[in-house]
């Protein structure tokens, strides 16, 4: 439809041209162009993305070497509506455009399909105003109307979980979140990007949560871990529930809950609840572990301590 919009335009053109030759030598042209510009987009597009054109966005997307330029730049791709204008020939039909898919372009006035994706509307203007050859000088300008390649997907405690469009090649964590509206009792999230570790992020962090997010990432957000605590009793300056961290050994606990009421010899008796619900007791010699006879014990989330003398 669109090359028959464009029919009155390339008509009319074309009717400026009276000699055959001018038309053979504009052929010549154009396919002297289709080489050149084909080079120019392999040699000169390919390294500065660090991947081949043909690399599907995925792949892409893990390969790119994710900086802060990253974020001042956006290299269209599939799906993403370009408007291109001719400020010099102005027209009533539409100038939009869908980027489809590989990358591919179809322009009438530019004659044959050109590859488009992964590059930015800079390189399109240019690419534009080489193969346009109806005009002298052609002035275009391109723009990108609608974002649709650069998806990212984010899911967990957020109000507005799902696919999310980036606009620039790299975006700070926080404008994701901010448009997926975290709820209030988020604490972590987890980037997952292809071929390369998972990002860890501690949303309380400000400098972390501007960690760089890329097409194709999964953002999974999570809440606050449930509390854990021990228990502990008996000859020791405060009992009762205390907080628990992976790694606490026994006198670590002791410690944690004032130390104990007298210096003599005191045995330990650290109770865990098994997966059957019954309760297994060991016994320790608090003087062993502290002259470092005995192993400092490791507890486990839930465990209770009950301190007494020896005798």
């Amino acid at each position: 439809m669109r090359s028959l919009v464009f029919a009155p335009l390339v008509l009319s053109a074309w009717l400026t041209m009276t000699a055959s030759a001018q038309v053979k030598l504009l052929a010549a042209e154009n396919t002297q162009a289709n080489s050149t510009t084909a080079r120019e987009h392999s040699s000169v597009y390919a390294p500065d993305a660090r991947v081949p054109v043909t690399d599907s966005p995925k792949k892409t997307a893990a390969k790119v070497s994710v900086t802060a330029a990253s974020t001042q730049i956006y290299r269209v791709g599939p799906g993403d509506v370009l408007d291109i204008q001719l400020s010099n020939y102005p027209s009533r039909t539409s100038t939009l455009f869908t980027v489809l898919p590989d990358g591919i372009l179809e322009y009438p006035l530019a004659g044959n399909s050109i590859v488009v994706g992964g590059m930015t509307t800079v390189e399109i203007t240019k690419l534009l105003q080489q193969r346009i050859k109806i005009f002298d000088d052609p002035k275009v300008k391109v723009d990108v109307r609608d974002y649709a390649s650069h998806a990212v997907t984010i899911i967990g405690f957020v109000s507005a979980p799902g696919t999310k469009i980036l606009r620039r090649e790299a975006v700070p964590l926080y404008t994701v979140l901010a448009e997926a509206l975290v709820l209030p009792e988020a604490a972590r999230a987890t980037i997952t990007r292809q071929g390369a570790p998972p990002i860890n992020v501690d949303l309380k962090d400000p400098r972390l949560s501007a960690a760089l997010v890329i097409p194709g990432d999964v953002i999974k957000v999570t809440g606050v871990a449930p509390a854990q605590f021990f228990f502990v009793g008996g000859e020791i300056r405060s009992p009762g529930q205390k907080p628990f961290h992976a790694g606490l050994t026994l006198t670590q606990a002791i410690l944690a809950s004032g130390g104990t009421k007298t210096s003599g010899d005191l045995k330990v008796k650290v109770s865990r609840q098994g997966t059957d619900g019954t309760l297994a007791t060991e016994e320790f010699n608090l003087r062993k572990i502290q002259t470092g006879k005995t192993p400092d014990p490791v507890l486990r989330s839930g465990d209770r301590l009950e301190v007494t003398t020896a005798n």
